[in-house]
């Protein structure tokens, strides 16, 4: 199953995004579960959140997987949003 993942960063934590996006580049590269992932941008071209889409067995699988991202992990985010997602084009 896919899940896309929706994060909306927190106000102001644009530093925290920076900080700690090697290790949640290497979160994704080492996990083998995502397709697709990339930050939501404001007007100005800032990174003011992700969207990941994973390919898992299971929404407890794609729930670990969130627990474990080091932005998570770091407060970065205001609110995760977890939808089982069907991919039809691309």
């Amino acid at each position: 199953m896919r899940v896309a993942l929706i994060c909306i960063d927190k106000a102001g934590h644009l530093q925290t995004r920076l900080d700690n996006r090697a290790a949640h580049l290497e979160h994704i590269k080492s996990s083998g579960i995502v397709e697709m992932a990339g930050p939501f941008l404001d007007a100005d071209g800032s990174m003011i959140g992700s969207l990941v889409i994973l390919s898992v067995e299971s929404m407890d699988q794609a729930r670990d997987w969130a627990e474990a991202d080091p932005y998570a992990k770091a407060g970065l985010f205001e609110s995760v949003a977890m939808r089982e997602w069907k991919k039809v084009i691309g």
